[in-house]
């Protein structure tokens, strides 16, 4: 809104000729999210323990995590405002990039309320059934990405990392859109499984979105005739540099709530906070056409997801074929999602005592997803 106000005034006073360019609305973006997030938060903090609503802790979890029973949680619904009220105030609009996303990241949002809302109520940790959570997911990003490339012409092609688009860009039509809601839908809950350790999630979030700010700037953007995505030999995809200004207000967002989510954390984000983060960056993946490289970049959410999966999946095949008690002992990590294996490693072979751990492991897949995205942005060169 301040863009449509402001930018149209530049002929009569030249200051405002600032909001022409998304990297003066992206450090704008970044620091409204961040103070709206900082100074939320605490009256957040009191209304939710004046309320009597905390996180229920899942009693099959490491023991240590016990002590966190009733801590406030459903802090995600302040990082859903701090990004949505600087990016229907600093973005263009008429910009239906910046529309798909902010819709999509509400729409998940709604779904991870109700999921913490069912927590809370009944006391327990199961929330909403898991097959109508996903059912719901599918149906919002099939719904976003079939809008947008029904209706105002996004590109159905597809390109791989490492090879020039100019050699492989193929046209997969409707499969785009599959694979579009596999991503979408993949990030949301990769994002989901990893928030299980004070700031663990909220640290590569505010890592992948600085990551999509470049990319989705590098995409979109031709300065003086010079085209960034051209010389990258990377898809250009016009317009989608505003979606910079959406990354910038998650940046500063989940700066502002790592402020009091870093160990010993004073609130949590909840499903609220991962599913629409996660939901953001999965469609922010796609609409830059970085869906492969999303993986690099997302790299810890992957790796937390894979090791459920195969935890999962050979437990259940050993109890079908060995019987429980061998499935019971024979398990590939001590605990999964990975990061609360290294919980359990550290404190049970090496004697470490959990206040300690819980930090280490923390920092730790910080500096992981740090460096996978920073190899993310290397392959940029290597095409």
């Amino acid at each position: 809104m301040l863009f449509h106000l402001f930018y149209p005034l530049r002929a009569e006073f030249a200051f405002f000729n600032v909001f022409r360019y998304p990297s003066f609305r992206v450090i704008a973006a970044a620091v409204m999210a961040f103070f709206i997030v900082y100074y939320l938060i605490p009256w957040f903090i009191r209304w939710m323990r004046a309320a009597g609503v905390g996180q229920p802790i899942r009693d099959d979890g490491p023991e240590s995590h016990l002590a966190k029973q009733g801590t406030p949680t459903m802090g995600g619904v302040i990082i859903l405002c701090a990004v949505i009220v600087p990016a229907l105030l600093l973005c263009n609009l008429k910009n239906y990039y910046v529309w798909t996303v902010t819709v999509v990241m509400v729409c998940f949002g709604l779904v991870g309320l109700a999921d913490d809302l069912a927590k809370v109520r009944a006391r327990n940790s199961k929330g909403v059934p898991g097959r109508l959570r996903l059912l719901l997911e599918f149906g919002i990003a099939g719904i976003a990405l079939a809008v947008i490339t029904m209706f105002y012409r996004f590109s159905t092609n597809f390109s791989l990392p490492f090879i020039k688009t100019q050699i492989f860009n193929p046209d997969l039509g409707v499969v785009y859109v599959g694979l579009g809601m596999l991503v979408i839908v993949g990030t949301a809950n990769a994002v989901n499984l990893t928030d299980g350790l004070d700031g663990l999630a909220i640290g590569p979030s505010i890592v992948s979105s600085g990551t999509f700010l470049i990319l989705a700037y590098g995409t979109g953007t031709v300065i003086a005739g010079f085209n960034i995505a051209e010389y990258l030999k990377i898809p250009h995809v016009p317009g989608v540099e505003e979606l910079a200004v959406v990354c910038g207000a998650l940046l500063g967002a989940g700066i502002g709530f790592l402020w009091y989510n870093a160990n010993p954390a004073e609130i949590f984000m909840g499903d609220v906070g991962s599913l629409s983060i996660g939901g953001a960056l999965g469609t922010m993946a796609v609409l830059t056409k970085m869906e492969i490289l999303s993986m690099l970049i997302n790299g810890l959410f992957l790796m937390e997801t894979v090791s459920v999966i195969v935890q999962s999946g050979v437990y259940k095949y050993y109890r079908r074929t060995k019987g429980k008690e061998y499935a019971d002992t024979h398990r590939v990590f001590r605990m999964a999602p990975i990061h609360h294996h290294f919980e359990r490693v550290w404190a049970e072979d090496l004697g470490r005592p959990p206040k300690e751990v819980e930090p280490k492991v923390i920092v730790r897949l910080w500096l992981v997803a740090g460096l996978l995205s920073l190899a993310a942005l290397g392959t940029l060169k290597l095409r």
